[in-house]
Formats: structure tokens, C-alpha cells, sequence
């Protein structure tokens, strides 16, 4: 018996919000905002574009997180963390850091020049209640660790997390099985990828203007789709980037507040009281 696919229809487009955060540093938010506060179990998509050192370079020093996990990638620039378990660590151009918050910890990411631009995406992906006590962990990933597939004629996906093709990217497993893909895009390709059934799909455009599910998405807009198990893509004159993450809805209750997300208010008061006494 074969299973026929069916593809995903684009939802809606975002443009994002200015905002800041850190010390300062300027960024334009796209979830988790008033307009899109989440999309279970994605809390928060940010990219960090600039060629102004002002912009950036106050950084994001010493704070708190538990509960989730954030993943940093970098198109140009460099980015320092370090951590109060001993952990450093210096992100590159083309890799990515997957920080597991887990239990809770306290760090600081300071970007650094590279030829003046600083380009980059934070994903804050929530984490199952049962997975929320771990302990924290680091997964620093060069563009040496990252794989990369064919797709299409003349084009390739960078597989960060989750499957596709048969390659699988080196982040860890989670319950909400997450997908995170940077497709990077001849012109006049014509792509149908396959995608998990039952996974909340985003699409973020880096570079170009493109049709994703036969819809004209352009640089720099959120796409949102629909329930399928395949997605369309087709690019026109001109090269694309595009950023395609996903994971299977969690569907537990969500407590947040700044730095923290648990499931309940009193575990967000825990986290606070923990904070505090000095015991994360």
C-alpha cells in the first residue's frame, strides 16, 4: 500500500518586530511577541543582522535560564559563551550551538567582530516536564560537524536537527523531536521535502524571494504552515537562504517569565527563589 504525501499550505507571513535585548543588542524578533507569543514547542525565533558594532558588541553578559533550550547559529561572525559550570566556548561563521538549559545555569554570550558584521539566529525550543530537570549541556558545532545534503539539481540543506534524506544532524534527541535546516538555494530549483506529519513548520527567509507551498515568501518574513508531510519549494532567478525548523507539539501547560520556562507558576517561583539563593 503507498501512502500518498500531502503538502503543507502556507498559513501566514510575519515580518517581525524591532526589539533588543542583552545589553542592548538589536534584533528583530519574529516568535515571541504580542502578534506570535509561541508555536508549541518553538518560544522564540530571533535574528541578530548588523554591521554596526554599537549595535551588538554590549552583548548578552551573565543571565539565568532553565527549563529549555536555546540554539545559536551563526552566518558571519563570532560569538564567546562561557558559563558558571566551567564551560567556554567560541561560536564561527556556518556552525551552531545547541545549550540545553535543563536544570538551570548562568551565562553570557559576547559577540565578537568578523569583518564588521555580526548575522545570526537564536531558537529558544521548550523543553517536556520530564526533560526539564537534566542537567545542563553543550553541543558547540563547527560547520565541520554539521552535514550537509543534495537537494534538488544543484542545491543543499544543512542538516543542524532532525532527518533529512537519510542524514541525521549531530543535536541531541528530544520529546519534541526538532528539525533545524538551512536550505541554501540555486535559482530556478524546484524542491518537495519531506517533513514529519504532526509538526508545528516554520520557514524563515535569510536571502532571496522564493515560493514556498506555490506562496511568494520574501527576504526576511516568517512563514507559517500547515499539517502535511511534504513541503514545497521553488526558487526564481536568483539564489535563496532559507532556515526550516520544526518539532512535534509538546502540549503541556507553559508558565514564562523572562529567563525561565517551566510548566507551572510555583516552578517559576522555584526558579527565581533557586536564582537567588545562588543555587543555579
Amino acid at each position: 500500500m503507498t501512502v500518498q504525501s500531502t503538502n503543507r499550505e502556507l498559513m501566514r507571513t510575519l515580518d517581525g518586530v524591532a526589539a533588543s535585548d542583552g545589553a542592548g543588542v538589536k534584533l528583530r524578533r519574529y516568535i515571541g511577541t504580542e502578534d506570535l507569543p509561541e508555536l508549541d514547542p518553538i518560544l522564540l525565533l530571533d535574528e541578530f543582522r548588523t554591521d554596526g558594532a554599537e549595535d551588538y558588541l554590549a552583548g548578552f553578559p551573565d543571565h539565568p535560564h532553565r527549563g529549555f533550550e536555546t540554539v545559536t547559529y551563526m552566518l558571519h561572525g563570532r560569538m564567546r559563551h562561557q558559563d558558571n559550570k566551567g564551560n567556554r566556548g567560541l561560536l564561527e561563521s556556518g556552525g551552531a550551538q545547541w545549550m540545553t538549559a535543563g536544570s538551570g545555569l548562568i551565562h553570557s554570550e559576547m559577540p565578537e567582530q568578523s569583518d564588521g558584521l555580526l548575522w545570526g539566529y537564536q531558537l529558544w525550543l521548550n523543553l517536556a516536564a520530564e526533560e526539564k530537570p537534566m542537567p545542563p549541556a553543550y553541543w558547540d558545532l563547527p560547520v565541520t560537524a554539521i552535514p550537509a545534503v543534495p537537494v534538488g539539481s544543484r542545491s543543499q540543506a544543512v542538516v543542524i536537527a532532525g532527518e533529512l534524506l537519510g542524514t541525521w544532524g549531530p543535536t541531541p534527541q528530544r520529546q519534541s523531536e526538532p528539525l533545524y535546516w538551512d536550505l541554501q538555494l540555486e535559482p530556478d530549483e524546484e524542491l518537495l521535502l519531506p517533513v514529519p506529519n504532526g509538526h508545528v513548520l516554520i520557514a524563515f527567509v535569510c536571502q532571496g524571494d522564493l515560493l514556498l507551498a506555490h506562496q511568494p515568501v520574501r527576504s526576511g518574513q516568517l512563514a507559517v504552515f500547515g499539517d502535511g508531510s511534504a513541503i514545497e519549494v521553488r526558487t526564481g532567478p536568483a539564489a535563496a537562504r532559507v532556515l526550516l525548523i520544526g518539532g512535534k507539539p509538546l502540549r503541556e501547560p507553559v508558565s514564562r517569565y523572562g529567563p525561565f520556562v517551566m510548566n507551572t507558576r510555583e516552578e517559576i517561583q522555584q526558579a527565581f527563589a533557586d536564582y537567588r539563593a545562588g543555587r543555579m
